[in-house]
């Protein structure tokens, strides 16, 4: 379902519904997660939705290489920060169960451990790793690349040519923010390297799932990595050698429910995100 692709002039303010909070408070390192059974578990299934209005977004120059960049000439590229759906679903939102502590074995998409750096975009926008587990990136582009992460890991992954593959293990619970080092400002993602099974992506429409649930009551977060831009910061262009600039974005928002299992069932949780409502302090 194609998203609704919107432009702005001016900055708008931005909230959650339930609240906000930095990234330090996601994924916090679980110790002593064990690996059971789950014969009578159940599943966790909803959708994110957009209330009101939608903002307006500035989408970015595509100014270096467009021969690679920007085939279709479009001179223009949406930073993918807040991709909605007709029916308003919103893609690209984490939700993961809060300090459970016994469940299934780690079964992450193969495709979310995967990066790939394509007309210089990566793809996937996020990426789910579990701690100790590999991320393979790849570039695409004939031309250089340079991966830079920050926050949970710290790799700086240069590619010269097309088609390189490098992996690198994920050591540390938390967000990982990537960005480009090559020039290409506009290329974001983010990682969350997970510490339990019990994380899910929401797709295109906004729907998520997380099966083999242990029956239980739960505390069910939502996790979405903020659109605004706020700024810009001074970066260093290491194939020209120049300084540019690169978007600064807004905090994540984090807001959660309570949710109770029970064996052998499916409970449905959904979840709003909306601007122009008050705001909880930050990290709440």
């Amino acid at each position: 379902m194609p998203w609704k692709v919107v432009y702005m002039k001016r900055m708008v303010g931005l909230t959650a519904i339930v609240g906000i909070a930095f990234t330090a408070a996601l994924c916090a390192a679980q110790p002593g997660y064990q690996v059971v059974s789950v014969v009578d578990g159940g599943t966790i299934k909803g959708k994110v939705k957009w209330q009101g209005p939608l903002p307006h977004l500035v989408p970015s120059e595509i100014n270096k290489e467009p021969q690679i960049c920007d085939p279709q000439g479009q001179k223009r590229r949406d930073l993918e920060r807040l991709l909605v759906a007709q029916d308003g679903g919103i893609a690209n939102t984490v939700i993961f169960l809060r300090d459970i502590t016994r469940g299934k074995a780690m079964d992450f998409a193969p495709a979310r451990q995967f990066l790939n750096q394509k007309n210089c975009r990566y793809e996937p926008h996020i990426l789910l790793v579990p701690v100790g587990g590999n991320l393979q990136v790849k570039s695409s582009d004939p031309t250089l690349h340079t991966v830079h992460m920050s926050g949970a890991s710290d790799y700086n992954l240069p590619f010269t040519m097309k088609d390189q593959v490098i992996n690198r293990s994920m050591t540390r619970a938390g967000v990982v923010d990537l960005r480009c080092n090559a020039g290409h400002v506009w290329m974001n993602s983010e990682m969350i390297v997970a510490s339990h099974p019990y994380y899910a992506v929401t797709d295109e429409n906004g729907n998520f799932e997380i099966s083999q649930v242990p029956p239980g009551s739960y505390e069910i977060v939502a996790w979405h990595e903020g659109w605004r831009v706020v700024g810009e910061s001074p970066m260093y262009d290491v194939m020209t050698q120049l300084r540019v600039k690169r978007p600064v974005f807004s905090d994540p928002v984090i807001w959660s429910k309570h949710v109770n299992v029970p064996p052998h069932d499916t409970v449905d949780v959904n979840f709003t995100l909306a601007e122009g409502t008050p705001q909880m302090p930050a990290g709440h």
